[in-house]
């Protein structure tokens, strides 16, 4: 077998599921199909995410989860009602809301983190 035909399974760190966990349910809306001692597990159109705890972690500045997205800005917007917000970044010559929109203007990006600081992100191609 090999790993090209295996579904493959994402991982989000947290030292404190208590605190990440609703973010995960609530505000962003993802499914939760189980949990135990060492992980929420949530599904995300098919794909695992195990929101697992690990008590020394410490978020990177760098985007650890992203979801493509047909309309960016509608799902910001969402996002933003619901509590969310959006990091800008001095340089990038982004938007009010926090879209980044790629040179060619063919990508636009728009990046938040969870109540830990992990990155995340949202992407229109």
């Amino acid at each position: 077998m090999t790993l090209t035909a295996a579904p493959p399974i994402a991982f989000v760190l947290t030292r404190d599921r208590a605190l990440t966990q609703p973010f995960y349910s609530d505000v962003l809306g993802l499914t939760l199909r189980s949990e135990d001692d060492y992980a929420a597990v949530y599904d995300l159109n098919g794909i695992t995410l195990r929101l697992t705890t690990v008590q020394d972690h410490t978020p990177t500045p760098h985007t650890v989860l992203g979801w493509a997205v047909p309309d960016v800005t509608a799902v910001a917007q969402e996002l933003a009602a619901r509590g969310v917000r959006f990091n800008i970044y001095p340089g990038f010559d982004q938007d009010a809301l926090g879209v980044w929109t790629s040179p060619d203007g063919r990508v636009k990006v728009l990046w938040f983190n969870d109540p830990e600081g992990n990155g995340l992100s949202l992407t229109q191609a």
